[in-house]
């Protein structure tokens, strides 16, 4: 889905390098990988050692918060090459892409950028929600890899971090996910050590054997709506810019999460407004619905 770079000074090897970090980049309520979703337009070197790096969303009114963290989030992963100059992440076509673009390029805090708006909870908070999501995602994968490979449930929740890296996974999604698990794991400072527990809940509590099921079936809730989410957005990307069948891609009038937008419990980067109501949320003073 996406579309070739334009190298102008460094090659492919750099150019290879910029989309090596940006694969790293990830939407941040769907967990997924920008580049995966096609989200990443082009990249341009400069002779400076200046990286732009244009990008696109799935509608014109996706939520604004997402834009901005998913900006500010390739800028920090290009910067950590150490050749790479400037870097200038480029919303296009978005209703916001103005505000997100002086932004990031200015260093300025969400708040910061939109000023002339009610911005609601903190960018941080939003960004700590959808980390927390990821971490549960990725846990119910490796769990339901090594079920499939024969591990009974007092054996995976009694595992050790050590014992897990181990592990042979052969269930593909579960052998995706689990470096991608155990690197929110540490990340988050739930295992540190060998010996330490590599199932917990999001608290840092041991999981019984006998919870396992019922706590499996609160993962398996957030991992639907991220699935819907992400095939909803590949759809309207495809649809938006003719990059592949429009059969049944329809814009519903509602959030994909059921909600009309006025409710920070909506879903977001799928967000769909009425069509005729998106226009008028770009005016100065209204309140974003973040």
């Amino acid at each position: 889905m996406r579309r070739p770079a334009n190298p102008q000074v460094g090659g492919d090897v750099r150019i290879a390098a910029v989309w090596n970090q940006l694969a790293g980049v990830m939407d941040p309520e769907l967990d997924e990988s920008i580049v995966d979703l096609g989200f990443v337009e082009d990249i341009v070197l400069g002779a400076d050692g200046r990286v732009d790096v244009a990008f696109r969303l799935p509608t014109y009114w996706c939520s604004p918060n997402f834009a901005f963290l998913m900006a500010d989030d390739i800028g920090r992963a290009v910067r950590t090459l150490p050749w790479a100059g400037e870097v200038h992440p480029r919303l296009e076509d978005h209703m916001f892409s103005d505000e997100v673009n002086r932004g990031t390029r200015l260093g300025l805090s969400f708040a910061e950028a939109f000023r002339d708006f009610e911005v609601g909870s903190s960018l941080e908070d939003l960004r700590e929600t959808f980390l927390r999501k990821a971490f549960q995602r990725r846990q119910e994968a490796v769990i339901l890899g090594l079920r499939r490979a024969g591990w009974s449930d007092p054996a995976i929740v009694t595992t050790d971090l050590a014992t897990l890296d181990r592990a042979v996974i052969t269930d593909p999604e579960g052998l995706r996910q689990k470096p991608r698990y155990r690197d929110i794991l540490l990340a988050r400072g739930l295992a540190t050590r060998p010996s330490d527990l590599a199932f917990v809940t999001l608290d840092g509590e041991a999981i019984p054997a006998t919870g396992l099921p019922v706590h499996l079936r609160g993962l398996r809730a957030v991992r639907i709506n991220m699935e819907a989410n992400g095939a909803l957005c590949r759809g309207l990307l495809d649809a938006r810019y003719d990059e592949g069948p429009r059969a049944a891609i329809a814009a519903p009038s509602r959030h994909a999460c059921g909600g009309d937008g006025a409710s920070t419990g909506c879903c977001g980067s799928c967000a769909l407004h009425a069509a005729g109501a998106v226009p008028a949320a770009r005016d100065a003073g209204t309140p974003l619905s973040l």
